[in-house]
C-alpha cells in the first residue's frame, strides 16, 4: 500500500477518517505489511502483501484465520490497542 492511500481510505463501517498506521514491513513509500486502525470505533485492517484488507465484519469472520494467523505472526510488533481492542476473536 502506498502511504500516500491514507489520504482517501475511511473506516468502511463508521467512516472515520484518518486511519491510523501502524508500519510493520516498509520499503520507502509502500508499506508492506502492517495495520490500519480505526480510532473511532477500534477496529484493524490488516495490510498483507501491500493490499489493505478493509472488510466489513460480516465478510472477515469468513476469513477470521488469516486474521488470527496475521495477528500471531506479528504480535510482537502490533501496539497493544490493536490486539485488545480492534481484535474481535482475541488472540
Amino acid at each position: 500500500m502506498k502511504k500516500s492511500m491514507l489520504d482517501i481510505l475511511a473506516c468502511p463501517i463508521d467512516k472515520h477518517y484518518p486511519l491510523e498506521l501502524f508500519e510493520i514491513v516498509s520499503e520507502g513509500q509502500t508499506v508492506k505489511e502492517g495495520v490500519l486502525f480505526c480510532t473511532k470505533c477500534s477496529r484493524y485492517y490488516p495490510i498483507i502483501d501491500e493490499i489493505p484488507v478493509m472488510l466489513p465484519d460480516e465478510l472477515r469472520e469468513k476469513d477470521k484465520n488469516r486474521d488470527l494467523d496475521f495477528l500471531k505472526k506479528w504480535q510482537s510488533k502490533i501496539p497493544d490497542k490493536v490486539i485488545k481492542q480492534g481484535n474481535p476473536w482475541h488472540l
